[in-house]
């Protein structure tokens, strides 16, 4: 699977509750999250970020467990998320719903802000096709790129229990 876009660079301890704030947890329509994604860190968040990629710094989508945060970056058109770590739950929230994650410090440190990328997750590829570089990362299980694929994991379920 390819995904391309261009940089939305971010910097360290991106937490949930500045991915997604607390005031906006009563409403569960992606449409309405996406609107108010990372809007205390970047008021145009929402505007440029269709087709975007995420690059973050470390320990991003840390604090609580809310799987709202995931969600949001995901309804607001964002493809993929790089950053040079992540919280665990957060990992694991993103790849329930569909939404690819990909850990590489070299890749979070240099890649800037407007750069064209290009995601292979088959291969475990991030090429910046403004500098030229490319990193590698661990590609993804089949598995979880079934999970992302099928745009989350209860989709996946669903279609296995229609066809058994």
């Amino acid at each position: 699977m390819i995904i391309s876009g261009k940089a939305l660079k971010y910097g360290d301890n991106i937490d949930t509750d500045v991915i997604i704030p607390a005031c906006y947890l009563t409403s569960t329509d992606p449409a309405e999250l996406a609107q108010h994604c990372l809007e205390g860190l970047d008021p145009t968040f929402s505007e440029k970020a269709s087709s975007a990629i995420l690059v973050a710094g470390k320990n991003f989508g840390c604090g609580s467990s809310r799987e709202h945060a995931p969600l949001a970056i995901k309804a607001s058109g964002a493809k993929a998320v790089i950053a040079a770590s992540f919280a665990r739950i957060f990992y694991r929230n993103a790849i329930n719903i569909g939404l690819p994650i990909l850990e590489s410090e070299e890749a979070a440190e240099k890649i800037k802000e407007g750069d064209q990328l290009e995601i292979d997750l088959d291969r475990g590829e991030i090429k910046d096709l403004t500098s030229g570089d490319t990193f590698k990362v661990n590609p993804f299980p089949p598995f979880l790129q079934e999970i992302i694929e099928r745009g989350g994991l209860m989709n996946l379920v669903k279609e296995r229990v229609k066809s058994s």
